[in-house]
């Protein structure tokens, strides 16, 4: 749940760089930095993430008992459409919705959580929550952008949303009468599947027919078949991940978690943290996002100590990854929160103190904390030139190999 810099940026740079990677590769000439609204968390182009990262800070805030500030409140809310859905990111908000905007059911999914958890939107959260239920496909399930066919990880997020504002998933069915969980559980990789390692892993969309374990998925459909959000209470009991039950009870959004979590909890024990293989490496690399959603999966399942040596290594490993990354750093306080870890002393790292620096300063921050706030982000400011050629060098080679064709085009997690 914690943006990524993301395959959609990457795909969609593949593609506008196809044809003219040499040129790029050649004689890069560096764009201009992006224009970052001023109640906006962060520092790196909104495009495809801005109301994803916004919700993620805005909802950590908000678990942590910071009173957020009411511009970054407001840069949220008026980013909504007149439908009640959300775009990734409007950069000119002052302007209605038409049929060129392209809508965004993770980003409407994750702004009605935080709406919902500020508490005094209620009007917003309802439109949101109808327009979701508006855009539901007939298999039950949801896609990144309406029209396209379902996949696990939207889905996931979608229920996840609608529990949280007090929908039953179960209820909450397509024009061909299939529910929510029924286009939620059409993901997962059951008591047949192979390598059995795979079952109970939920995954994001058959390819050639065949469905792939998808950590992504499998954790946010963990939350999902569980009625829960983003925001995990630590578990009063702790009991070990299991195996998915064989057979598995057709229609059960509880065994489905339980088997999903239990397919987490095992792949975590070989490195105590997820691998992802990324375009151009030789080897798989640790996975921080799906890392730290796997954690949070695990204690909403009730399995702290199957997450514990997974949290050890966040708390040693995830600083460099999260810098200045306000969704990153909200995603590991929403960790911190789920385990009962303090999100001030997150292995060397206040988390709080590190996200409130992404952004306005809360309403509760002293002048004095207003103005280091803006020396960091200064400080931050003085690379952005230098990243923003690289980006461009990175993505006219990512052209060039031709991995355009092999990314999802949905808005992911910036995980790696």
């Amino acid at each position: 749940m914690n943006v990524r810099r993301s395959a959609a940026a990457l795909a969609a740079s593949a593609v506008l760089c196809a044809g003219a990677a040499p040129a790029a590769l050649a004689a890069p000439s560096p764009s201009p930095a992006p224009v970052v609204p001023s109640g906006l968390f962060g520092k790196a182009d909104p495009t495809y993430d801005g109301v994803w990262r916004q919700s993620f800070a805005l909802l950590a805030q908000r678990t942590v008992g910071v009173q957020p500030a009411a511009q970054a409140v407001d840069w949220l809310v008026g980013q909504q459409c007149a439908d009640g859905g959300f775009a990734s990111f409007r950069a000119d908000a002052s302007k209605a919705c038409d049929a060129k905007t392209v809508l965004d059911t993770n980003a409407t999914a994750v702004a009605v959580q935080a709406l919902g958890a500020l508490g005094g939107h209620d009007a917003a959260v309802k439109k949101g929550v109808d327009w979701l239920k508006s855009v539901q496909n007939e298999d039950g399930g949801w896609a990144y952008v309406p029209g396209s066919p379902s996949e696990g990880s939207s889905t996931s997020i979608v229920i996840s949303a609608l529990a949280v504002a007090g929908e039953k998933p179960a209820d909450v069915k397509s024009k061909a009468g299939k529910s929510a969980y029924d286009g939620l559980l059409s993901f997962q990789l059951g008591c047949s599947a192979e390598p059995a390692a795979d079952r109970g892993a939920f995954g994001y969309q058959p390819a050639d027919g065949k469905l792939a374990a998808n950590a992504d998925a499998t954790a946010a459909a963990t939350l999902a078949a569980l009625g829960k959000g983003a925001v995990v209470a630590p578990a009063a009991a702790d009991t070990p991940g299991a195996a998915l039950a064989c057979p598995a009870t057709a229609g059960d959004p509880a065994g489905a978690a339980q088997g999903a979590a239990g397919n987490l909890a095992e792949a975590l024990k070989k490195d105590g943290h997820l691998t992802a293989v990324t375009p151009g490496a030789d080897q798989p690399t640790p996975d921080t996002g799906n890392t730290a959603d796997a954690v949070i999966a695990l204690a909403a399942a009730g399995h702290k100590q199957s997450a514990a040596g997974a949290l050890e290594w966040l708390k040693a490993n995830s600083a460099e990854w999260s810098k200045g990354n306000p969704a990153a750093l909200g995603t590991l306080i929403l960790t911190a929160h789920a385990t009962g870890t303090d999100p001030k002393a997150f292995g060397s790292t206040d988390l709080v103190a590190a996200l409130n620096a992404t952004g306005p300063a809360p309403q509760s921050a002293t002048p004095k904390a207003q103005a280091s706030q803006d020396a960091d982000k200064k400080k931050d400011d003085e690379g952005t030139g230098n990243r923003n050629l690289w980006w461009i060098i990175g993505a006219g080679a990512a052209a060039g190999m031709g991995i355009g064709i092999l990314l999802s085009g949905r808005r992911k997690k910036n995980r790696l």
